[in-house]
């Protein structure tokens, strides 16, 4: 369960910021988001999303990498506390 001002990375508002606190998956989903560097600890801003389950585009590091919804679902984000 989540915490307040914790939520997962698909609710988060287009330009917001917040850090990955959690990976909810197993050991491949978790491989997989740290191979594109998305991993506990790190910052990430949401730069967009499409309708309907569309993909999630986020820069981490300065880099946009796009992920689907579901693994985008997964990542529990804390926001940065100016955006709560």
């Amino acid at each position: 369960m989540t915490g307040e001002g914790e939520i997962p990375l698909t609710r988060m508002q287009t330009g917001q910021s917040g850090t990955v606190i959690q990976i909810q998956g197993g050991i491949g989903l978790v491989n997989r988001l740290a191979a594109l560097n998305i991993r506990p600890g790190k910052r990430i801003t949401k730069v967009s999303s499409m309708l309907m389950w569309g993909p999630v585009t986020i820069e981490v590091d300065r880099t946009q990498v796009a992920i689907d919804f579901g693994m985008a679902n997964r990542v529990i984000v804390e926001l940065d506390e100016a955006a709560k």
